[in-house]
């Protein structure tokens, strides 16, 4: 298993989460407010800077709006 901050899984899951960010017509600053962060944490995981938990995970899928469940199918193995 790579844990790598930069396997293809990390960058499928910083995409399906900038999508649902944006589909939900969120800009960053938007989020990182509903989030109690500063922009540069969304700006960090959006571009592979950093990893999100999964209870950041989950924070951040419902500050977007969206099923973190449903996101997480989404993801190929």
């Amino acid at each position: 298993m790579d844990k790598s901050i930069h396997s293809s899984q990390q960058a499928q899951l910083r995409r399906l989460l900038k999508e649902a960010r944006k589909a939900a017509r969120l800009s960053q600053i938007e989020l990182a407010q509903r989030l109690h962060a500063y922009k540069s944490y969304v700006s960090k995981y959006e571009n592979g800077e950093r990893r999100l938990d999964v209870i950041e995970f989950m924070a951040v899928s419902k500050a977007i709006g969206i099923d973190p469940f449903k996101l997480l199918k989404k993801l190929q193995p």
